[in-house]
């Protein structure tokens, strides 16, 4: 019997991909996050800090990203921002989500692939 790649969970790395490609524009606060990723995805994807935060200090743990305390209008935020590994780290999830999005989109529409031809 051969060994197969399966994908059990489509959506695990969707937040991930949604913060870092944020993060890659700009620093952020957490709850700044949760914000822009609804209103990016026309509340499509709406994800809760308790997604967020878990998410942030993961990527933060990895390297992916680094943050600094901030005070704004007197109030004391954790910014975030992505370094050189979360770049590299956005790549390689942008490069997956694309593949997996038209291959989706290609079965929807009926299509095949060359192989099935």
């Amino acid at each position: 019997m051969t060994s197969r790649e399966t994908n059990p969970n489509f959506m695990n790395g969707v937040p991930e991909l949604l913060i870092l490609r944020l993060l890659n524009e700009k620093e952020m606060y957490g709850y700044e996050l949760v914000q822009a990723i609804r209103e990016r995805t026309d509340a499509v994807v709406a994800v809760g800090e308790g997604v967020v935060y878990p998410v942030l200090h993961g990527l933060e743990s990895d390297g992916a990203l680094k943050s600094r305390r901030k005070t704004v209008n007197g109030r004391s935020r954790i910014y975030y921002s992505v370094t050189a590994r979360g770049s590299r780290r956005l790549a390689d999830l942008s490069e997956t989500w694309t593949n997996l999005a038209g291959a989706i989109h290609r079965m929807l529409m009926g299509g095949q692939s060359a192989e099935a031809v």
